[in-house]
């Protein structure tokens, strides 16, 4: 006998200037060693987080340093309904300066996205339970770069700081 499957695209709320990070653990203890790691990685870092425990309570844990942004983690996490799944809702930090410090947490099994762009979560539901098969992250592309958008990008990337 076999479950039937059943896909939907959650998306995602959140303001856009807020960057978020969506991932996949496997334990409570996620949710404080994120926010060690994200406390420590970037000065200023603004943000909350939510990991959705998948058996026991099987409550949505959260944590943060932000009440707004950790209830949107929140609610995000309610909606997507997908065990061992957290989310990190950024401000005053981007995803590149805390994704090696989220990755180094060793609960983290793997990371769907880390983006300011629109998100859709791609969920799966079989058998009562629920899972992230993947995510739309963004819009998809409308040409492909010139000279000049090449060095307008090398330009960016400079003035951010991230090149030299």
């Amino acid at each position: 006998m076999t479950d039937s499957v059943s896909l939907s695209a959650v998306p995602l709320r959140k303001p856009d200037d807020v960057n978020v990070i969506i991932g996949q653990s496997h334990f409570i203890k996620t949710v404080e060693d994120l926010h060690e790691a994200l406390a420590g990685a970037v000065p200023g870092l603004r943000f909350g987080l939510a990991f959705n425990e998948a058996s026991g309570p099987r409550l949505v844990r959260r944590s943060g340093n932000d009440a707004a942004l950790t209830e949107l983690a929140v609610a995000n996490a309610q909606a997507i309904g997908a065990g061992h799944v957290f989310l990190v809702l950024l401000r005053e930090g981007f995803p590149v300066n805390v994704l090696p410090a989220v990755r180094a947490v060793p609960e983290v099994c793997g990371i769907f996205c880390a983006t300011a762009n629109p998100v859709q979560v791609l969920v799966a539901e079989v058998g009562g339970g629920r899972g992230v098969v993947g995510v739309v992250d963004g819009l998809p592309p409308v040409g492909v770069e010139t000279d000049a958008d090449v060095a307008d990008r090398r330009t960016l990337l400079r003035e951010l700081g991230y090149k030299v």
